[in-house]
């Protein structure tokens, strides 16, 4: 009885399927793993909830932000020296427009009173930002004054994204957030932050509590929740490894029988 050699297309493809099973997921889509972006699903903006004091002056600390971002970012675009803090000016102004856009939208709609003008220390900001001495001045005073005003105006927004009960209140704190993650970002683009200088964060009052409660049974769960899908994934993995190689060696003797 003669033996028929395996076709070498045979062969290879069987090569390739067991190398793509063995291979670490992880390495797989390593490559593939954007940072998500937020949907919008359920942000409705009907003006529907109470509305309480802090929204009421979140909407008004939106517009602030707008009321004096918007002239520094034109102002630093126009007389600054470095062309990279010039576009971060000229960009952080004019999404600063659409953002003032939405949040006045929102503050018709609830019967939000808004100002028409920057607040006394926004207002020496700008000042401070027009007499500096040198164009790098002006640089470095936008970028320190605005990374600053961001980092503060972080956390009011989560606490209100987390706590309002109005649907357009919570719709403009998703799409502020946004807003000034994007800001933080580009302004630390300059590479000129002086983050030695930012305020630090307060100690916490009850070290390894957190504001979610942590108990025994959570710490349970997410040690679980981190160990079992690693230990499937293997077996799995294994398992079609073996058949495979059954395949494999049930092929060849097909083959070998005629």
């Amino acid at each position: 009885m003669r033996t028929r050699r395996i076709p070498r297309w045979l062969v290879a493809t069987l090569a390739l399927s067991l190398a793509f099973i063995v291979t670490p997921a992880g390495t797989a889509h390593a490559a593939d793993n954007p940072v998500p972006i937020p949907p919008n699903t359920g942000l409705t903006d009907s003006g529907k909830g109470v509305v309480s004091a802090a929204d009421s002056d979140f909407v008004v600390k939106v517009r602030l932000a707008g009321l004096w971002e918007i002239p520094a970012g034109n102002l630093v675009a126009e007389k600054g020296s470095n062309p990279v803090i010039k576009k971060i000016g000229a960009d952080i102004a004019k999404q600063h427009e659409s953002l003032d856009a939405l949040d006045r939208a929102v503050a018709a709609k609830l019967g939000i009173m808004l100002p028409n003008g920057p607040n006394g220390d926004q207002q020496a900001w700008l000042n401070e930002m027009e007499n500096a001495a040198t164009p790098e001045q002006l640089d470095q005073i936008f970028i320190d004054r605005l990374r600053a005003a961001h980092g503060k105006i972080f956390p009011a927004i989560a606490t209100i994204r987390g706590t309002t009960r109005n649907d357009s209140v919570r719709k403009l704190a998703q799409q502020t957030n946004q807003f000034v993650m994007t800001h933080m970002t580009l302004l630390e683009s300059s590479g000129i932050v002086d983050y030695a200088a930012l305020p630090t964060a307060p100690a916490p009052a009850a070290p390894g509590q957190g504001p979610v409660p942590i108990d025994n049974q959570m710490l349970l769960a997410a040690t679980e929740g981190q160990s079992v899908p690693g230990l499937s994934n293997t077996v799995i993995l294994l398992v079609l490894a073996a058949a495979l190689v059954v395949g494999v060696v049930t092929t060849m003797r097909i083959f070998r029988a005629r």
